[in-house]
Order: C-alpha cells, then structure tokens, then sequence
C-alpha cells in the first residue's frame, strides 16, 4: 500500500509536469545545502563550504555516492526512500501495521522528504531503529543509531537522554558510562572535520544560530513563538489550518495517555521512549525560531507521530477502505504542496479547459 502511495505521489507530479529531478537537485527545502554538503565530503574538499544543517545525511549520501558510483541527487533519493521504507517497517515491529501504515499516509512532509529529499526518514530510521534494539537489550547499537541520528537532526540527542535516563533507572551505571562514551566518540569523530577544516567544531549550532535562532535562545515559553509566528496572518488559511491541525492533533494524543494512564504505564515499560517524547515534546512546542516555529511544526512534528498514533490507537480508523482512500488522496495532495497548490491548481485548469 505504501509502495503504491509513492508511485501515486511520482504520477501526480509528473502528471502536472513537476520537473521532478530539478526538484531533487535543489529546488525543494534545504537539498542545496544537504547536497553542498555531500559534494564536499565526497570530494574531502571544504573550502567555501556553507555550513548549517547538521550533514548525518550528508555523509549517508556522499557514501552511496561513492558506494554505487550513482550522482548525489540520484544518492539522496536512495538515502531517503531506504530510510523510509525501513522506518515503516520500524513501526510496524514496535507497534502494529495500521500504526506504520497511517504514519507514512497521513503527512504531507513524509511523501515529500522521502520521495524528494529531506532529513526526516533517515532521522526516523535511526531513531526507531534506537528504540528497538533497546526494547530487545541491545544497548550498545541503541547508543550507536542514537547517536547517528543526533548528527542527521540535532533533536536525536534526546533519545540518548531516554537511553541514559533508563539504564540509569535500572541500576545499570556501568553500561549507561559505555554508551556515554559511544555517543561521545561519535560526536567527536563528526565534529573533528569541522574543526579542522572549518575552524568551529560547532559550525553547524553556530549557523543555526545566526540565522533561525537570531542570536537568541533556542527555546521559549511553550506556544509563545508558534503564536507570534501566525500573527499578523500572512499565510493562507489551509496552510494555519494544516500547521495548526496538527499542533492540536500531538497535543489531543500526549493530553489522553496522560489522562488515560497510558502514558505513566508506557514510561514504566518503555521509559527512553516515555523520555524522548516528553523532552521531544517540550522542545517542538517551545522553539523559538521565527519565521519557522509555526510553520515548519508539522515537520518537526514527524519523530511524534507514531507515538501520538499509538496513545490514540482506540479511535484510529481500523477499515481498509479508508487508508486506500489516504494512499490514493494525500499523495496527490504532497505532490500538490511540493509543486505549489496554487501553481498545481492553474495547471489542472488548463489541462481540464
């Protein structure tokens, strides 16, 4: 069903005549940078590099690269559609089909990031595949995925607090000091490039914040900077009422486990997990990132969704029927969004006139 959904996403865009690999190229979210990126550690040649993402996937796409001989754009395509898949399939052996099959059919920015390039799946890949090694006790691969996904989106690192916070629960000190001393040894081996080369082992917080954080605090009160984002209202109402569905939505789904109980019953089982979403939580719903905070939420958003699906697994839709509809509906939609409703919408007209 997800494999169809993403030819749907590909026909649609190439139906309206989406330049699909200019997209690809640079033309969608922050590729030029990714792939800037990705050129210079494919080459190890840095000079005049501009450093802000955190290059995690980066370095996944210049490896493909060099592994398969295929172009950085074509590599990133691989990167995200594998990480995709595999974070889907992540899903499904922690919770259930029906959860992995609505998290990768109800976002717009899932079919985008992992059909036209993003950090998300890779993130997600990492991340999830974190919570099930340690769900099976294998901490040491926990700590090592953990810590990869800290370098793909910095907000990774709150899954190695979860895994520190349990194994310090359980009285586990000595393995907690190892998988310190893993994540550290891989923050190292990412930063030391940077240093060397660039001069500021925090190259990439040091742009962040610059350019987004305005030389200013990260986070704020909670709502503050999503509030102040939205007024004066600029951006046309569909795009408030998606960024702003899907604020309530996370919020409805951490608000009932907490009232249900499920919520202090699922930290007892799986407290890394109960962690990273309280801390994850925390952060989305503070970031004070102007320009950015509101209407990027349903992107940051991503790493919750599983979650927030599973504490609302009781009033989830269980009928084939309708996540057919999605898979045939929201991709179509994604490919719209990517390309410009409004640019995808006169195009439709023409075509239908």
């Amino acid at each position: 069903m997800i494999l169809i959904s993403y030819l749907v996403f590909l026909a649609f865009l190439l139906y309206v005549g989406g330049p699909y690999w200019s997209l690809v190229n640079g033309g969608f979210g922050d590729n030029p940078a990714y792939l800037e990126a990705a050129s210079a550690i494919r080459h190890w040649q840095f000079n005049g590099v501009e450093v802000k993402q955190f290059w995690g996937l980066s370095y996944a796409v210049a490896c493909v690269s060099i592994i398969t001989g295929l172009s950085l754009p074509a590599s990133m395509v691989l990167v995200c559609v594998g990480a995709s898949l595999s974070a889907v399939a992540l899903f499904y052996r922690i919770w259930d089909g029906w959860i992995a099959v609505l998290v990768a059919l109800l976002s717009l920015d899932w079919f985008q990031r992992s059909l036209l390039g993003g950090a998300e799946p890779l993130l997600m890949a990492l991340l999830f595949g974190a919570f099930l090694m340690l769900r099976r006790d294998r901490w040491v691969a926990a700590a090592v995925l953990g810590s990869l996904a800290t370098v793909v989106r910095p907000f990774g690192v709150f899954a190695l607090v979860g895994l520190g916070i349990e194994l310090l629960y359980r009285r586990r000190f000595r393995d907690c000091a190892i998988a310190t001393a893993i994540a550290l040894a891989i923050g190292a081996l990412y930063t030391w490039p940077l240093k060397h080369y660039l001069g500021n082992a925090f190259a990439n917080v040091t742009t962040y914040q610059r350019n987004d954080w305005h030389a200013g605090f990260p986070f704020q009160f909670p709502f503050v900077a999503i509030i102040r984002d939205t007024f004066p209202i600029e951006s046309p109402l569909t795009n408030l009422a998606l960024t702003y569905g899907w604020i309530l939505f996370v919020l409805i789904g951490v608000a009932v486990a907490l009232r249900s109980g499920d919520f202090q019953e699922y930290a007892r089982k799986h407290t890394a997990e109960a962690v990273f979403v309280t801390l994850y939580c925390l952060a989305i719903y503070t970031y004070e990132a102007p320009g950015w905070s509101r209407a990027e939420f349903p992107r940051f958003a991503l790493p919750l969704l599983p979650f927030t699906l599973f504490f609302l697994r009781k009033y989830l839709p269980k009928k084939r029927s309708v996540v057919w509809t999605l898979a045939l509906i929201t991709p179509a939609v994604a490919a719209a969004s990517a390309l410009g409703i409004r640019q995808t919408a006169a195009i439709l007209l023409r075509r239908f006139h």
